[in-house]
């Protein structure tokens, strides 16, 4: 059985524009899908946060609008209260990369507020794309792919293809006009580049051990692609 990390925001806000603080967190569907995934394949999952906190789930994602419905959010709720690893993370600065044989990151917002700016995040990124070690990372958080800084200061994902939550589905989201950056405009910034997908549906992008997903739908089909690299 191999160890897949899941490595996931610690915070439960996103500082916007104005200074006000917007819950969030990690989006359920994110952590949930790829989950039953992998665990289904046999693989064992271990969950980091920087510090080690417990992570929190964005409520709103718990929402029926979010899942198609009532019978779908409380499907998705029972899935998730059954994650037991996620009340056990371990601390993110304590990860030896060489355990695992994946590493997968969930979005949400939270991501925007504390992985983006990571440095221990931003390192071990930067040692699994040199290790080959497959890498999925879904909606938001490719925004944990900014802090993947070398030491001249150049992005380790500059000219990587990756599918990321566009400014499209943020202003569709009602949160665009009020975010202090937006994702989609700071990757291509790092020399990210951005393949948008149609908001809201599944998009997957793979560009070597790389395999990025756009949005929440898109969270199983990454799983998937992950798993065919797992072999």
């Amino acid at each position: 059985m191999s160890k897949i990390l899941f490595v996931m925001t610690g915070v439960d806000y996103w500082t916007l524009a104005d200074g006000t603080k917007h819950p969030t967190g990690f989006w359920a569907e994110e952590a949930v899908a790829p989950y039953e995934a992998f665990k289904a394949a046999g693989h064992e999952i271990v969950v980091a946060t920087p510090g080690g906190v417990v992570p929190t789930v964005d409520k709103a994602s718990l929402a029926a609008e979010a899942n198609g419905g009532q019978e779908n959010a409380d499907a998705i709720a029972a899935k998730l209260a059954a994650m037991s690893e996620l009340r056990h993370p371990v601390r993110l600065e304590d990860v030896d990369l060489a355990d695992y044989a994946a590493v997968f990151y969930p979005g949400g917002h939270g991501p925007m507020e504390d992985l983006a700016v990571d440095a221990t995040s931003g390192r071990l990124l930067i040692d699994a794309l040199a290790a080959g070690t497959p890498l999925g990372v879904v909606c938001h958080a490719p925004a944990a792919l900014l802090a993947a800084t070398g030491e001249d200061g150049a992005n380790a994902f500059a000219g990587y293809q990756v599918a990321a939550f566009t400014n499209a589905e943020e202003t569709q989201a009602g949160l665009a006009d009020r975010a202090k950056w937006l994702l989609q405009d700071r990757l291509t910034e790092a020399g990210v580049r951005v393949r948008a997908g149609e908001p809201w549906a599944p998009h997957v992008v793979v560009d070597r051990n790389l395999v990025t997903g756009q949005n929440p739908a898109s969270s199983a089909p990454l799983a998937a692609e992950l798993l065919k690299k797992l072999g």
